[in-house]
């Protein structure tokens, strides 16, 4: 599965892969923790029915966006968001799940969409995030030095061990972690919900969860709230239970789009 993502993708391209199964009848579009890009769900393509086609995001500034500069400022990241996926988007049903700041961004991204009148996603899938609650970070926090911010992350557990554990890839991964944490800092919540249902997702030991209440605030941001799904395990629960939480967007994806239709 990295193979397809990587052949199917190009320098530039915000959607890996770059175009979703022609036999798919609904699209997935996915939306990666802070520092990391369409690598981070490798392997949900194995995971999904073929009738639904995942297409992850990758922010420049990573993976085979490397060589472009990354978004440290959430306005211009936003806008730029906004145009590419709009653009993207075909006559086919979609729904949005994003993991920590995946889940910020596509949130924000949501409203966007409804307030624009472009057509909305059938739900949002919010794992490892919610509105009020979590853990945010400073931007004095994202400018920190770099054996502080390593010995931060590992504190919190906000990056996947394999990351901060090898130099080389941690040397890859911290220009786009610092921007990423920059664009999760300058996050304000004004209580404004979304229109489409919300499924929300977490781990029962995640340490950026401060209250343990957290997930109840997404039951004001929408008008159809599917419930919170929880798991073993810590911010990165997703990578041991990532059959049990695609099996569950599926069944929202499949009720909801026949509900769409009817």
């Amino acid at each position: 599965m990295t193979v397809q993502i990587t052949t199917m993708s190009s320098a530039g391209s915000w959607l890996h892969p770059l175009e979703p199964g022609a036999s798919a009848r609904i699209r997935l579009i996915l939306f990666p923790h802070a520092g990391s890009g369409a690598l981070s769900y490798h392997d949900w393509d194995n995971l999904l029915p073929s009738d639904v086609a995942p297409q992850a995001i990758t922010l420049p500034g990573r993976h085979s966006r490397r060589g472009e500069a990354s978004y440290d400022r959430r306005e211009p990241l936003m806008d730029a968001l906004y145009e590419a996926i709009v653009a993207d988007l075909d006559d086919r049903p979609y729904g949005f799940f994003g993991h920590s700041l995946g889940a910020q961004l596509a949130y924000q991204l949501t409203q966007r969409i409804e307030r624009a009148g472009d057509p909305g996603p059938l739900m949002l899938g919010m794992s490892g995030w919610a509105p009020k609650g979590f853990f945010t970070p400073t931007e004095d926090q994202s400018r920190m030095a770099e054996p502080e911010i390593i010995e931060w992350i590992k504190k919190l557990g906000s990056v996947p061990a394999e990351i901060y554990d090898d130099p080389q890839m941690l040397a890859l991964a911290l220009p786009a972690l610092r921007a990423d944490l920059a664009i999760f800092a300058q996050y304000i919540d004004d209580d404004t919900g979304v229109g489409c249902p919300i499924a929300s997702y977490g781990g029962t030991a995640d340490l950026l969860m401060e209250r343990p209440d957290a997930m109840n605030s997404w039951r004001g941001r929408t008008p159809h709230y599917l419930g919170n799904r929880e798991y073993p395990g810590g911010h990165f629960y997703i990578d041991d239970h990532a059959l049990a939480v695609t099996s569950d967007v599926v069944q929202h994806l499949y009720r909801l789009e026949a509900a769409a239709s009817r």
